[in-house]
């Protein structure tokens, strides 16, 4: 009896919620774990079937750069990184390419589908939404650095995600851009579900990767913070505290906000039900992330 009172007491609480984001685009960025343990994808993915089922509208964006790197490995290749970028020729940019389609992508829409949702793969082998220009890096000396095929995000086709979700479809988005002659360009996962959700004017955006939120001390588990604004995020990167693999979620989560976003949220993938807690329940599962 108490379990069920418990349950019935979460959808009483998550009912404003559900009032309140129906309708809604959200822009779910799946990393980390999830993209390697079936498990916890499918768990994940059933949260984003539960969102759709609700009235929310998701879209889904994906990278794979721990798949990209096992498919180079099998294929003899050596991975070489230009200041925490993968340098990315024809032959990386193919293997990354088919690895994010079929051995991510595909599998996640199937899986969405057994769940009875109707979803789209988006990639540059299908509709590609993503346009992006090439990237050169900052060298210590001043001089540009070549990092090969890798490009940023300049465009997103909004229009085609905003109609595809109007119509009940779960866009899924791989990490792969073309520019504006038809070529393709590998692209940062992260700061590409940063743009798509400004772009449809979400109104979440959520990251989801292995860590639990954004902590004040990086080696205590325990000081993760649940809320923070700008002006707060800014003075931790500038202090050091936010680094390294945690940056690119943070700035892409900066740039949505600039975009017009409501809230960004950086959630463990890890944690059952993550997502639905952070979005349904007034506590909260992760760091929320809000203009100052």
């Amino acid at each position: 009896m108490e379990a069920a009172i418990a349950k019935a007491g979460a959808l009483i609480e998550a009912m404003e919620y559900i009032r309140s984001f129906r309708g809604r685009l959200v822009v779910v960025k799946l990393g980390g774990s999830v993209l390697d343990d079936a498990s916890l994808q499918k768990n994940l993915l059933t949260d984003v079937a539960f969102m759709a089922t609700v009235g929310i509208r998701p879209i889904i964006v994906h990278g794979g750069g721990k798949a990209i790197t096992k498919a180079m490995n099998e294929a003899g290749i050596q991975p070489v990184w230009v200041q925490g970028r993968r340098y990315t020729d024809e032959r990386v940019l193919t293997i990354a390419e088919r690895t994010l389609v079929n051995k991510i992508n595909t599998p996640i829409c199937e899986m969405l589908t057994g769940l009875g949702c109707e979803p789209m793969g988006l990639h540059s082998l299908s509709s590609c939404v993503l346009f992006a220009e090439l990237i050169r890096l900052a060298g210590e000396d001043g001089r540009k650095l070549d990092v090969g095929l890798v490009g940023k995000v300049t465009k997103v086709n909004g229009q085609l995600l905003k109609k595809l979700c109007a119509d009940g479809t779960i866009p899924v988005i791989a990490s792969v851009a073309k520019d504006k002659t038809g070529g393709k360009l590998n692209v940062n996962a992260d700061s590409a579900a940063g743009i798509v959700a400004a772009e449809v004017g979400a109104e979440k955006l959520v990251m989801v990767s292995d860590t639990h939120g954004i902590r004040r001390d990086i080696n205590d588990p325990e000081s993760w913070v649940s809320s923070l604004n700008e002006q707060k995020i800014k003075e931790m990167i500038d202090d050091g505290i936010i680094t390294d693999a945690m940056f690119p979620k943070v700035e892409a989560c900066l740039a949505a906000l600039a975009g017009g976003v409501r809230k960004a949220h950086i959630i463990d993938g890890r944690i059952a039900h993550s997502l639905l807690l952070e979005i349904y329940t007034d506590k909260g599962i992760g760091t929320e992330i809000v203009s100052n």
